[in-house]
């Protein structure tokens, strides 16, 4: 943070250009330096602030989370080794086979994952909650893909905490049925594949998601709680993919398979 500058001032300044960018879907090649988060705590709190000014600019509320960065494939894919969480907008969140715009998108992105469905409160609280206790707030998974959006003239140049800022290049999602948790024998073993135009892209299976999805979704809670936020009910969580993101083109459709969950389509025209 520049010397001599409020917080709160250039929060609003960075979380501005940024609403700006995702708006306008203008490119952007990162934050000046005057108003760029020094570190992960600083990011999540301009995050917020771009909630709040996509809200009031009529994008509407928050539906939900997605955690990037939980599995080997994508670590390696971005080059960040720790869990990372971004916020979902309601009307970004698509159920049953979807038709996006592909023009609504600078260059668009796909991924493979497991959806989870929070059926009550993780408020903050002076103690960890154990994975038991997420879980038992769980009452549904579903296939998903996760749309991502490169906003970014080179996004391997630009600092983790400037991405976690601007939601982790998250952009929308599209959700299948969902599942009872009584009907899933084993989620971390669930095999999960993409296929584009038919022609598998890649594959892999629930474990991979910091070694079982719910592990994602109880981090998810806890760094959460630490930061006087909830998991809500009602909220979706995306838990990461088992797939390395997939760039798409005009006119690609789209299949993420998930055994035994279903499977997600989407259509980019």
């Amino acid at each position: 943070m520049t010397p001599g500058r409020r917080m709160d001032d250039w929060m609003t300044d960075a979380a501005a250009i940024l609403r700006a960018a995702r708006i306008g879907r203008t490119r952007l090649e990162g934050l000046p330096e005057r108003c760029r988060p020094r570190d992960e705590p600083e990011a999540y709190r301009v995050q917020n602030r771009v909630h709040e000014l996509l809200r009031d600019a009529g994008r509407g509320p928050l539906g939900g989370h997605k955690i990037g960065c939980t599995t080997a494939v994508m670590q390696a894919f971005l080059g960040i080794a720790s869990p990372c969480a971004g916020g979902m907008l309601r009307a970004d969140i698509h159920r049953g086979d979807a038709t996006l715009r592909f023009a609504d998108y600078l260059h668009v992105g796909v991924e493979c994952e497991i959806a989870a469905s929070i059926a009550r409160d993780l408020p903050p609280r002076d103690r960890p909650y154990g994975m038991d206790e997420v879980v038992a707030a769980i009452d549904a998974y579903m296939p998903a893909i996760e749309v991502v959006d490169d906003r970014w003239q080179d996004y391997k140049a630009v600092d983790t905490p400037t991405l976690i800022a601007d939601d982790f290049f998250h952009a929308a999602c599209v959700l299948a049925a969902p599942v009872a948790p009584a009907k899933v024998d084993d989620l971390a073993a669930v095999a999960g594949l993409m296929r584009i135009n038919g022609v598998e892209v890649g594959r892999g299976r629930g474990a991979d998601v910091l070694g079982h999805p719910h592990n994602a979704v109880t981090w998810l809670a806890n760094a959460h709680g630490k930061r006087g936020a909830w998991l809500r009910a009602g909220d979706v969580v995306l838990t990461g993919s088992v797939v390395a993101t997939k760039w798409v083109q005009r006119g690609d459709a789209i299949e993420v398979s998930l055994a035994g969950l279903g499977e997600a389509r989407v259509r980019f025209l």
